[in-house]
């Protein structure tokens, strides 16, 4: 098929790996699976991940253009919240996003955002492009997100955030104040952001990166118009998932990778929290010990210690005398040497989940981590930071059943290293890990059988390409 022929559509990513990752996934397989012509744009930044990634992604119909970083310190405050600044950045990018489109000799039949991005639907209006949501995140969050918009602010700051009572979700799993959203928690806060509900439910469809088999009822309840459907009308919800970052051109590190296989099978702990996450010092310091104390292998992506759980980038200190940096516990590095390896910064989590060696992961429960380790066949240990991650961590827990979980707030106190250990052992050693890794196991061949041909996602996302090509004809 010629390529002005072909159903052509774009993709619009809000900053950071989060979004970036999973539209960059929806787009190769728009390309490979339904025969499209795909243009992502992204918001250009200095993160050396997405730098990476992008120019790693190597696909013919496949275009990926950089929209030019703007400036919103004249619009946000410095302490504004991160949603906040996503949906400024994301209004103020519509300028070069509309000249860019307009540029294009073939222009696309249909415009795909995430839940940052609703804006660009008035770009999407003037070129009579069809409008659809990617929600990068899982159906609960999704329902959480409507649903909140429906209820007056002042119920949920005296009865969710002063009382902190769990919110009732129709059709939904209640949320509880302890695993509430940051801008539910923030909700009295005068730069709280609002999702564009309006807007969302105007569009022809919102994609999930989720699947039916994994939420059944949530997604039920997302269709049903007289629960959430008030809010949603007859929006189409188009569960499309799991979407996981795959990049053949990654490799692992030679040393990491012969460590890695002169090691049992389901042996190692996997750590890492993020493209950003870092810990505090002090925490770092109980983490450390608690891998030490629990005698199983690991590998621990370390960053340098942060008040602010969103991480900053710097360079790994030269530290003591075995190498080890002046935030880890003195002679660490020596004592771990037989069971343990520390990788600066980043490492290629795809390319270390899908090594036989590995049998768990201690994650900040990020949507895109958490498909990982499920596809993967690895249970958990939920160590949540921020953004909906505590929601994650408490369907990984309680729903899935394939996760541990600290008893004290990561966010608010510090998690001992006596209870670090008996969560690594938990996962690594002991019976109830091992049934976490049967169940985990289970969600993994569900998941397969989503993405197959024939599988609920498969037909999901073949839809939205019919509707495309019907678009397309005169």
């Amino acid at each position: 098929m010629r390529k002005e022929d072909k159903p052509h559509a774009a993709l619009l990513a809000s900053p950071g790996m989060g979004h970036l990752i999973p539209i960059m996934e929806l787009g190769k397989r728009m390309v490979t699976h339904n025969d499209f012509h795909v243009t992502i744009f992204f918001i250009a930044s200095d993160h050396a991940s997405a730098t990476s990634l992008v120019k790693s992604t190597t696909l013919e119909n496949l275009d990926i253009i950089a929209l030019p970083s703007v400036d919103i310190s004249d619009l946000v405050g410095p302490n504004a919240q991160l949603v906040a600044k996503l949906f400024v950045i994301m209004r103020e990018s519509l300028p070069s996003l509309r000249s860019s489109i307009a540029a294009m000799k073939f222009r696309p039949s249909a415009l795909i955002v995430d839940l940052f991005g609703a804006d660009a639907f008035d770009v999407a209006e003037e070129f009579g492009m069809l409008k659809y949501v990617f929600n990068t995140s899982n159906a609960w969050c999704l329902a959480v997100v409507f649903h909140s918009a429906r209820i007056d602010d002042e119920f949920i700051l005296e009865h969710h955030v002063k009382g902190q009572k769990s919110l009732e979700i129709p059709g939904c799993k209640s949320l509880s104040f302890r695993d509430t959203l940051e801008s539910l928690r923030n909700i009295d806060r005068i730069d709280r952001p609002k999702f564009h509900g309006h807007k969302m439910t105007n569009s022809h469809g919102i994609l999930i990166n989720t699947w039916e088999d994994l939420e059944s009822s949530t997604i039920e309840a997302l269709r049903d118009n007289n629960l959430l459907g008030t809010l949603l009308l007859k929006v189409p919800i188009y569960p499309i998932g799991p979407l996981v970052r795959q990049d053949g051109n990654l490799v692992l590190d030679k040393q990491v990778k012969q460590w890695l296989d002169k090691q049992s099978i389901e042996s190692v702990l996997y750590v890492s929290f993020g493209s950003g996450g870092t810990l505090s010092a002090k925490q770092m310091t109980e983490l450390a010990w608690g891998l030490e104390q629990s005698q199983q292998k690991f590998i621990w992506v370390v960053r340098p210690p942060s008040n602010n759980a969103l991480g900053t980038y710097f360079t790994i200190s030269e530290g003591n005398v075995d190498g080890t940096p002046d935030y880890l516990p003195q002679g660490f590095f020596t004592r771990t040497k037989d069971i343990g390896m520390v990788i600066p910064m980043w490492a290629p989590q795809e390319q270390i989940l899908s090594h036989p060696s590995v049998g768990g992961f201690l994650s900040h429960c990020g949507w895109n981590s958490t498909l990982e380790s499920i596809m993967n066949g690895v249970p958990m240990i939920a160590w949540p930071l921020y953004a909906e991650q505590k929601m994650n961590a408490a369907m990984l827990t309680e729903d899935f059943e394939i996760a541990v979980r600290p008893t004290v707030s990561m966010t608010e106190e510090i998690v001992g290293r006596d209870e670090i250990e008996k969560m690594v052992r938990t996962i690594m050693v002991d019976k109830e890990g091992q049934a976490m890794k049967m169940r985990v196991k289970e969600l993994k061949n569900s998941a397969e059988k989503a993405l197959n041909k024939g599988g609920s996602s498969f037909n999901s996302l073949s839809q939205v390409a019919k509707d495309c090509m019907f678009h397309l004809q005169p």
